[in-house]
């Protein structure tokens, strides 16, 4: 199957992927543009992984303030060079990853970030909940760990469904911008304030 240029086009135009990245996806997706765009995020995942080892000293403070002007974030966006920082596509993901803390309220960066001693009241919560079903300990174990797994991925930011597009993480934005960007790309501290 011949891919058209068109096609090419219009794929680069909805992922940003680079062009021959995008012929290539095309390629393997014999047209298909949701499966190209699936082998796009593959592809970016593997850059995502290569690029996660170099040092991102670089970056910028983003914000956000709620309309009602109640709930305000920071939140701190690293990458490598001062130029990706500057780039208006850097400096957009980091306003909706603001956007994004300002609405779910998130406790942390990473699921293995949560604070043990939450985890501890959690599973405290949740076998007093199940002591009235009158299940088997082992069972009542296995969906104690199902609950707290759940409670980690709700209460840490990549993890979280992105508030513009529910089919996609925080990690998927982030994973998709260095892609993009062909740079490593961290989040670090962020602070959520509410009146």
């Amino acid at each position: 199957m011949s891919i058209k240029a068109s096609d090419v086009k219009k794929l680069r135009d909805e992922t940003g992927a680079p062009m021959m990245k995008a012929k290539k996806a095309l390629t393997e997706a014999s047209g298909d543009f949701d499966k190209a765009k699936d082998v796009l995020r593959k592809i970016g995942a593997e850059i995502a992984s290569e690029k996660s080892s170099r040092t991102a000293s670089e970056g910028i403070i983003a914000c956000y303030v709620h309309s009602n002007q109640k709930i305000a974030v920071l939140v701190e966006l690293n990458c490598e060079t001062d130029f990706v920082a500057r780039n208006e596509s850097f400096q957009e993901l980091g306003k909706n990853i603001a956007m994004q803390i300002a609405a779910m309220n998130p406790t942390c960066v990473h699921p293995d970030d949560v604070d043990e001693s939450v985890l501890e009241k959690e599973e405290e919560i949740y076998r007093e909940q199940l002591k009235k079903e009158k299940k088997p300990a082992d069972i009542i174990d296995k969906i104690i760990k199902g609950k707290l797994e759940k409670f980690k991925q709700e209460t840490s930011l990549m993890s979280q469904a992105f508030i513009k597009d529910d089919k996609k993480k925080i990690e998927d934005l982030v994973t998709d911008a260095v892609s993009r960007l062909k740079e490593n790309i961290q989040i670090g501290k962020f602070v959520r304030y509410q009146i």
